[in-house]
C-alpha cells in the first residue's frame, strides 16, 4: 500500500499575509505520517516555495501548460515551475474542464507536459451529479482517464489519480465512503489493465473532505489521500486532516 498523500488545493484564494500565516502555522503543526503539499495560486509560487523550502510540506500549481513555451499568453510552463522546485501541478480540475472547456485530450497533454520536467501530475477525474443519477459515473471516469493513459503510456505509473465527484466539491456533501471506495477501485482497476505498479500508484478522494470524515475516507481499501479544497484554507482543519491519513 503505497504511503498517503494530502494535497491542500487552495484555488483562487490566499494573500501574502494569509498565506503566511498558514504556512507558519502548518509548519509548527507537522511532520505528520503521510506526504503533504499545498498547490497555491500562481502569483503566490515563488514566495511558498522560499517559505517550504527544506521543509516536510510540498509545494504545487494548480495547472500547467500543455505547451513548452511561445505564443501562449497567462500560461505558466512545466519547465518554469519546475525552475522553482515545483513537485506537483493538478491537471483536469473539474473547474478548469467546466469553465475553461478543457478536454480529456487536453487534460493527457498537460499531464504529459508535466512529467516532461519531472513533475508529478495529479489527474482529476470526476462525474456531475446528473452523470451518476443517470448511472454514468463508471463511464466518464473510466473516459477521462483513458485519455491520460493512452497519452502517456509506460509513464502512467508516474502520476497520482485524483477522484473528485463534481457533486462534492464545495458543496458540503460528500461522498460516501462505501461510494467513494467504489469508484477508486474502478479505477485502480483500469490502471491495473495499463502497468503492473497501479497498485504502488495513489489514487486520492476530493470533495467536501473534513476533518470529521477523513479518517473514514482514508481507511478506505483503494483511498491513498485526498486533494483538499475549503479545508486547506484553515491550519487546524488542514492538520487535523493530514492527521488522519497514515
Amino acid at each position: 500500500m503505497p504511503r498517503k498523500l494530502v494535497v491542500g488545493n487552495w484555488k483562487m484564494n490566499g494573500s501574502r499575509v494569509a498565506n503566511a500565516e498558514l504556512l507558519a502555522a502548518l509548519k509548527v503543526a507537522g511532520p505528520w505520517d503521510a506526504d503533504i503539499a499545498v498547490c497555491a495560486p500562481a502569483p503566490y509560487l515563488g514566495e511558498v516555495a522560499l517559505s517550504l523550502q527544506g521543509e516536510f510540506i510540498a509545494w504545487g500549481a494548480q495547472d500547467v501548460s500543455a505547451h513548452e513555451s511561445g505564443a501562449y499568453t497567462g500560461e505558466v510552463s512545466a519547465a518554469m515551475l519546475a525552475e522553482f522546485g515545483c513537485k506537483y501541478a493538478i491537471v483536469g480540475h473539474s473547474e478548469r474542464r467546466a469553465y475553461h472547456a478543457e478536454s480529456d485530450q487536453l487534460v493527457a497533454d498537460k499531464a504529459k507536459a508535466a512529467l516532461a520536467h519531472r513533475l508529478t501530475p495529479i489527474v482529476c477525474v470526476g462525474e456531475t451529479l446528473a452523470e451518476r443519477e443517470a448511472g454514468h459515473t463508471d463511464e466518464v471516469v473510466k473516459r477521462q482517464l483513458s485519455a491520460v493513459i493512452h497519452t502517456l503510456g509506460h509513464c502512467i505509473p508516474q502520476i497520482v489519480v485524483a477522484y473528485e465527484p463534481v457533486w462534492a466539491i464545495g458543496t458540503g456533501k460528500t461522498a460516501s465512503p462505501e461510494q467513494a471506495q467504489a469508484v477508486h477501485a474502478l479505477l485502480r482497476a483500469q490502471l491495473k489493465a495499463a502497468t503492473e505498479h497501479a497498485a504502488d500508484m495513489r489514487i486520492l478522494y476530493g470533495g467536501s473532505v473534513k476533518a470529521d470524515n477523513a479518517a473514514q475516507l482514508f481507511g478506505q481499501a483503494d483511498i491513498d489521500g485526498g486533494l483538499i479544497g475549503g479545508a486547506s484554507l484553515k491550519a487546524a482543519d488542514f492538520a487535523a486532516i493530514c492527521r488522519a491519513a497514515h
